[in-house]
């Protein structure tokens, strides 16, 4: 794999019930996921197929299926869950998840978690 082979999917978003606080967890709030997947495009290059390519639109789906359905109170864990879901394609070599929460804090526009995993 090429050092530098990467696929970037941004601003993904999704309502899902995350935080700490009952206030928090009585309704469902916005999350911005950004995702670099570090991935062997070259195959995918040469043929043109999709077979040979990570599919991010079905992976995108499966992201926002799992988020939506989540519960977690931390987003630290929901974003090393969207990690894993990620390096369960044996295509993605490693994960960097950014996860952002508007709102999260007064005075400040959000609060977000970047984590990187590798398989």
């Amino acid at each position: 794999m090429s050092a530098s082979d990467r696929i970037l999917i941004r601003d993904l978003t999704a309502a899902c019930v995350i935080g700490v606080f009952p206030k928090e967890r009585e309704r469902r709030q916005v999350v911005s996921i950004d995702l670099v997947l570090h991935v062997d495009c070259a195959p995918a290059a040469r043929s043109d197929d999709l077979g040979d390519a990570l599919d991010y639109k079905e992976l995108k789906d499966r992201i926002l299926a799992h988020v939506r359905a989540s519960d977690y109170r931390l987003i630290e864990a929901l974003a090393a869950s969207v990690a894993d879901l990620c390096l369960q394609d044996p295509r993605v070599a490693r994960v960097e998840v950014t996860l952002d929460k508007p709102g999260a804090l007064t005075d400040a526009r959000s609060v977000a978690v970047r984590l990187e995993r590798t398989r």
